[in-house]
């Protein structure tokens, strides 16, 4: 036995002797990732099928530890995970997975089996997991639920995509206002049909509309015989189903929510948004402004070869259509390039300058306007900023490049037209930064998909236009 294995096999031995509390208070190493110990172990209780070492070793995880647990497995062991715990199995730990790895591991499972662990699942989790699946699936899983559990999870799932509606948890507290506060309590004392965790109790009229809301520490504040209507206050932040959830974040952000009521389009309320599903869904937009700056889209690390491939070849081949053109555009000046040779070592350094203000024109833009910081009161002030700070970098990176260009190549006249085409392309890359994210808003398409490649053709035909123009007239050839 090597003494790498020696080593794997007496932390095992460890591991076992001292039980799962080894590992209860961290499972991660000091860089964040799965403790190789661990991770071995829990390896070997899968390839030797021993469900009760399995089970305890992964019982007192929290559902988000499982869930990277479960990600750092192949994929094989990861199914043989699922189907040696059974019903032991926390089914809500598939809610912080890829959704590639999500829906692989529950196709794999029957339909039956999924019905029954979604049972136990808060309906927001529940949709979670439901969403992803074909409509074949979904009708036969949501057949096999409850009358009224059927009926919330159906009608979540028939708000649109991203939206407060698929967002929300169905389970909530509401009360008539004519109820007391001692009634209240007792309520929540007797029933047994509670959420989890709620901080508010909500208010509403015979016809489900919603009237109002208490918080809990107001209740408890508050002597029994007061009737809820004098202590409520009203519900103003109340979130149509229909809303996009990236709008529902941003109300929770400005008013520092910590849940709102969701209603429908009748002011019925119908669910709750809280705040651990925001935070959620305020990674998930960032994550998704990111990645489609870098034009991947919805890529996940788990998805497969094709998938990826597929994902990026639209992107680059748009980009190839821009590098095609900005070429063209450089084929104008082919005579003066054949001419003078500096010219075609220092155009790529003006366009490369452009490109890169552009870019961070653009990353500020998009972020502001998928936050709302950027409207129609305060889009011309921030123009003229940009504009001024492209020009006052253009002027200050012309100075240093033109004198460089001048030593570089013992040709004065030279630094001056770099010089000039660095001051107009840094100018035009703040305009095209800013402007052509507030336009592509304007008309309805999401900036952060199209943005990048626009601003880098304008920088690049821009760059390569005024450097080479003004050369070509400067020098006369």
């Amino acid at each position: 036995m090597s003494v790498t294995e020696r080593s794997v096999s007496d932390t095992q031995t460890a591991y076992v002797e001292q039980g799962s509390d080894a590992y209860a208070d961290d499972i991660y190493s000091e860089d964040g990732s799965i403790r190789a110990d661990f991770l071995d172990h829990v390896d070997s209780a899968i390839d030797a099928g021993d469900v009760e070492v399995l089970a305890d070793a992964v019982s007192h995880l929290h559902e988000s530890e499982l869930g990277d647990l479960i990600e750092t497995l192949e994929a094989e062991q990861r199914l043989k995970l699922v189907g040696l715990l059974g019903d032991r199995f926390d089914f809500s730990s598939l809610t912080e997975v890829d959704e590639a790895i999500r829906l692989d591991i529950v196709e794999a499972l029957p339909n039956e089996q999924v019905a029954i662990a979604l049972q136990a699942l808060d309906s927001d989790d529940a949709v979670y997991i439901l969403e992803d699946l074909g409509e074949d699936d979904q009708a036969e899983i949501l057949a096999k639920l409850p009358f009224t559990e059927r009926i919330r999870l159906r009608r979540s799932l028939d708000y649109p995509e991203e939206s407060a509606g698929r967002r929300m948890q169905t389970e909530f507290v509401a009360v008539p206002p004519y109820w007391s506060v001692g009634q209240t309590i007792d309520y929540l004392r007797d029933s047994e049909d509670l959420p989890q965790t709620f901080a508010q109790i909500f208010v509403i009229d015979p016809t489900f509309h919603l009237v109002g809301a208490v918080d809990l520490d107001r209740i408890l504040r508050t002597p029994r015989p007061v009737r809820i209507e004098e202590i409520m206050r009203e519900t103003r932040h109340a979130i149509p189903a229909e809303t996009d959830q990236e709008e529902a974040a941003q109300l929770f952000e400005q008013y520092d929510l910590l849940s709102a009521a969701v209603v429908d389009e009748n002011e019925r309320l119908v669910g709750v948004l809280t705040i651990d599903d925001v935070v959620d869904v305020i990674q998930e937009e960032a994550e998704e402004d990111l990645k489609r700056l870098g034009g991947v889209g919805d890529e996940e690390l788990s998805d497969t070869v094709i998938e990826t491939t597929k994902s990026r070849f639209l992107w680059l081949l748009i980009n190839l259509a821009t590098a095609v053109l900005a070429s063209v555009v450089i084929g104008l000046f082919d005579a003066t390039i054949s001419q003078m040779v500096a010219l075609a070592v220092l155009m790529p350094i003006v366009a490369s300058m452009g490109g890169n203000a552009g870019t961070q024109t653009m990353t500020v833009a998009v972020r502001a306007l998928a936050t709302r910081d950027i409207d129609i009161y305060n889009a011309a002030r921030i123009i003229r900023r940009e504009l001024t700070v492209g020009f006052i970098n253009g002027v200050v990176f012309a100075a240093v490049l033109g004198l460089v260009a001048a030593l570089w190549f013992w040709n004065i006249p030279l630094g001056g037209v770099i010089a000039a085409a660095m001051v107009l392309n840094m100018v035009s890359a703040a305009l095209a930064g800013i402007l052509i994210p507030l336009l592509l808003d304007r008309f309805g398409i999401d900036p952060a998909i199209a943005s990048s490649v626009f601003v880098t053709t304008v920088t690049d035909i821009v760059g390569f236009f005024a450097f080479l123009g003004l050369a070509a007239w400067w020098f006369g050839i």
